[in-house]
């Protein structure tokens, strides 16, 4: 079987670098019409052709609706990003001199949960078992979720690759479709797929962190 993990498209926490997860932010509207022009090349999965879901999130709604239309489709709460605590819809220049933030910066970042939310270990187990309950059951399935559930996937299943969860982080309406063998990972491909003729695809004006 196939597992598409697509990342969703721009919202304003994205553009001011925030840090939110638990925040339910609305696209942009030029993230919407980013992710309306990349459906319509037609990079992806077709939604006929695998169960959609998302993490329930509303970006992550937005982003499916925009890219496949309204099909039919079930919510992962498992999916959700890093829920940030009492760092949601701050950015670093806005902690940068809080103490909390700098212990919280300064040390096990893996480990250590972000106050009143959670460390990025825990969340990453969370989403394995998601991933781990779709994959037991054998079809093809896409979900459009979030940076941080996909990174830290992408880390764990390919550690060959020798990536941090930074370097695996994709880009808005971007993923990997990741192919398994008795329920274990054997290969990747980006997302969304080349799609011949439709030249250089566009560009989303996301920062990348």
């Amino acid at each position: 079987m196939e597992l598409f993990l697509v990342r969703h498209s721009l919202t304003q926490g994205n553009v001011e670098r925030l840090y939110y997860g638990a925040t339910d932010l609305p696209l942009l509207p030029q993230g919407a019409e980013l992710a309306r022009t990349l459906g319509a090349l037609g990079g992806y999965p077709s939604p006929d052709s695998c169960a959609l879901f998302t993490s329930g999130m509303r970006r992550a709604e937005e982003t499916l609706i925009c890219l496949f239309g309204n099909k039919p489709h079930q919510s992962l709460p498992a999916f959700r990003e890093l829920d940030f605590g009492a760092f949601e819809m701050k950015s670093h220049e806005m902690l940068k001199e809080d103490p909390l933030y700098q212990a919280w910066i300064s040390g096990n970042i893996q480990e250590n949960p972000c106050p009143q939310g959670e460390s990025h270990r825990l969340m990453a187990l969370r989403v394995l078992a998601g991933a781990e309950s779709l994959i037991s059951q054998g079809e093809d399935a896409l979900v459009v979720c979030h940076a941080g559930p996909i990174s830290a996937l992408m880390t764990l299943w390919f550690p060959e690759e020798k990536k941090n969860p930074y370097q695996w982080t994709p880009g808005p309406c971007e993923g990997y479709g990741i192919q398994f063998d008795r329920g274990k990972p054997i290969r990747f491909r980006s997302l969304p797929f080349p799609v011949e003729g439709s030249g250089p695809l566009p560009v989303s004006g996301c920062p990348s962190a």
